[in-house]
């Protein structure tokens, strides 16, 4: 990757709204070398989706969000891929991880309420026969998405007289 390639890329990941136009008047390129180097990541699998990142608590508080570590016996001559190939499929899962420690997988589920989150493990994931262990955690609060940190009114805290 060129140092231009990389910093066109710098660029889309800071804000994916930004315009071949606009990421060549910054670095001082053609319109078009910008356009074929994000032409080139598309194609490559570089770029595999332009997204917003967005503070649901502010519009869509009442869902749930967790992470859940799995430990399990890996496939033999498959490893781990072909268990995640499986888990990536159930549409709750929005991340899916293969991690170095106690667990073997993290997944970033949401869900509407608790019971649907319990029922992705109890019915889904545990059922798996690979699993050995599931470790369920929920989100919550979030302090920080993507590197961007959410902007909260900061409350005073009521200080009691006895």
């Amino acid at each position: 990757m060129t140092a231009n390639q990389k910093k066109i890329l710098d660029l889309l990941k800071n804000d994916a709204r930004y315009t071949a136009q606009h990421i060549a008047d910054m670095l001082c390129l053609e319109k078009s070398e910008v356009e074929k180097a994000i032409e080139e990541f598309e194609r490559d699998g570089v770029i595999v989706k332009y997204s917003a990142i967005v503070n649901d608590d502010e519009f869509f508080g009442d869902g749930v969000q967790a992470l859940i570590e799995v430990k399990v016996n890996p496939m033999k001559e498959k490893g781990y891929d072909e268990i995640a190939e499986y888990v990536e499929q159930f549409a709750e899962v929005k991340n899916l991880y293969l991690m170095s420690g106690a667990y073997d997988l993290a997944i970033f589920i949401e869900g509407r309420n608790l019971k649907e989150v319990a029922r992705f493990v109890s019915e889904k994931l545990s059922c798996i026969n690979q699993v050995q262990a599931v470790s369920t955690h929920f989100i919550l609060k979030k302090y920080k998405i993507e590197g961007v940190a959410l902007d909260r009114q900061k409350k005073e805290r009521l200080i009691i007289q006895p």
